[in-house]
C-alpha cells in the first residue's frame, strides 16, 4: 500500500515526506482495519516533521484524523462490521485506569494521541491503517468521508472544551479566540448550538467575515493592539461568561480582564508561546475558573459527529489534495494561507 513517510526530523516536510510502498499492517485480535478515504491535516503533524516539541517513533506516519471504511476486523471485535463508514478517535487510553473507567480518558497518565505520537509507521497518511476498536466511531450516510476527517479532532476537542470542561449555558456570551483556525471554527458552532452569544476573533478581514458567515454575532481583529476594549464596548463592560483559549502569551492577560464574576477561561493551546502572565486579583476577587483542556471522549465525537449529521455542524473544507500532492497540506498549514481544514484523499493519487 502507499504511505506518507518520514524518516528524518526537517523543518521543510517536502525534503522528507515521501510517499512510499510499504505492507499492509497486521491486525491484532481487538482491532479493525480502515480503507481511508480521507484523513485531515492538524499542527501536530508539522510538530511531528520537526521533531519539536517532541521527538516521535521513526520512521513515521503522521495522521490523527482519518475516516474510511471497515475493510477487517480482528477476531475480538463485536461492535464493528465489514463495510462500515467510520471515522477515528485518535485519543489512544489505557481504558483501565481510574481516569479512564471515571469518563477521563484525556487524562490517562499513558495517553498518546494517535498518529502523532503512535507508531514507528502508525498513522492516517496510508490507504490502509488499522485502530482499536474503542477508538473508531461509526459515520452516517448524510456525513461524507472528507467532513467527517475534518471535524474529528478539532470539533471533538472544542466539544470537549465548551460542553464538557465549560459547561456553557444557553443566553452566555462566549468569546472564540482565533475563530478561523481549526477548533476556532468548530468553537463558534457549538457555541450558537447551545443558543450563546458568539464574540469572535481573527487576524484580518477575510478571517473576520469567515467567522460571520459561520454564525459568530461579532468579531474583532486580535491583531489590533486594542482588541480587548472592542470586546468589552461589544458587552456594554459586562464582559464575557466564557472564554475558548489558545492562542497564549500574546493575548492571555487581556483574555482574564475579560471575565464577568465568576467567569470561566478554558485553554487547549498556546501558539504564542507558554510563559505569560495574569493580574492574580482577577483570579480571586472575581472568584475567576480557568480550566485546561485537551482531547476529548469517544462520546463527545459522537455528539459532534450526531450533529454534523443534523447540519448544524458543518466542517470547514479549505482544500482537498490527492495522496501524491500531500507534502503541500504540511507547506499550507506551515504558513497558515488557509481558512479551514485541509483534507488528503489516500485512495486518490
Amino acid at each position: 500500500m502507499k504511505a506518507a513517510v518520514f524518516r528524518e526530523y526537517n523543518k521543510d516536510p517536502e525534503k522528507v515526506v515521501k510517499i512510499e510502498d510499504i505492507d499492509t499492517p497486521k491486525l491484532k485480535p481487538t482491532e479493525v482495519m480502515l480503507k481511508a478515504e480521507a484523513a485531515a491535516y492538524n499542527y501536530n503533524d508539522l510538530w511531528a516533521i520537526w521533531g519539536e516539541p517532541i521527538k516521535v517513533p521513526s520512521p513515521h506516519i503522521s495522521g490523527s484524523d482519518v475516516a474510511g471504511t471497515v475493510v477487517e476486523v480482528g477476531e475480538d471485535v463485536t461492535k464493528f462490521k465489514v463495510g462500515e463508514r467510520v471515522v477515528s478517535h485518535s485519543n489512544i487510553s489505557c481504558r483501565v485506569c481510574e481516569a479512564c473507567t471515571s469518563g477521563r480518558e484525556y487524562d490517562c497518565i499513558d495517553r498518546l494521541v494517535w498518529g502523532f505520537q503512535t507508531g514507528p509507521m502508525w498513522g492516517g497518511f496510508c490507504q490502509y491503517t488499522h485502530l482499536p476498536e474503542v477508538n473508531v466511531a461509526k459515520i452516517p450516510e448524510n456525513v461524507s468521508f472528507d467532513d467527517a476527517a475534518a471535524i474529528s479532532m478539532v470539533g471533538m476537542t472544542a466539544w470537549h472544551m465548551l460542553v464538557g470542561r465549560a459547561k456553557i449555558k444557553p443566553g452566555q456570551m462566549v468569546l472564540i479566540m482565533g475563530g478561523t483556525s481549526g477548533v476556532g471554527m468548530a468553537g463558534i458552532q457549538i457555541a450558537k448550538l447551545y443558543n450563546c452569544t458568539v464574540i469572535a476573533t481573527a487576524g484580518n478581514k477575510e478571517k473576520m467575515d469567515k467567522c460571520s458567515e459561520i454564525g459568530a454575532d461579532y468579531v474583532v481583529n486580535h491583531r489590533e493592539a486594542d482588541w480587548h476594549k472592542k470586546v468589552r464596548e461589544i458587552t456594554h463592560k459586562q464582559g464575557v461568561d466564557v472564554i475558548f483559549e489558545h492562542i497564549g502569551k500574546a493575548v492571555f492577560p487581556q483574555e482574564v480582564g475579560l471575565l464577568k464574576m465568576a467567569g470561566t477561561l478554558v485553554s487547549t493551546g498556546a501558539t504564542t508561546g507558554y510563559d505569560s502572565t495574569i493580574d492574580l486579583r482577577y483570579l480571586f476577587f472575581k472568584g475567576t475558573n480557568l480550566l485546561g483542556s485537551t482531547q476529548g471522549t469517544k462520546a463527545e465525537l459522537e455528539e459532534v459527529i450526531y450533529w454534523t449529521g443534523k447540519g448544524k455542524i458543518k466542517p470547514v473544507v479549505h482544500t482537498i489534495l490527492p495522496f501524491s500532492d500531500m507534502v503541500k497540506g504540511h507547506v499550507m498549514m506551515a504558513k497558515a494561507e488557509q481558512i479551514g481544514k485541509i483534507v488528503t484523499t489516500p485512495q486518490r493519487l
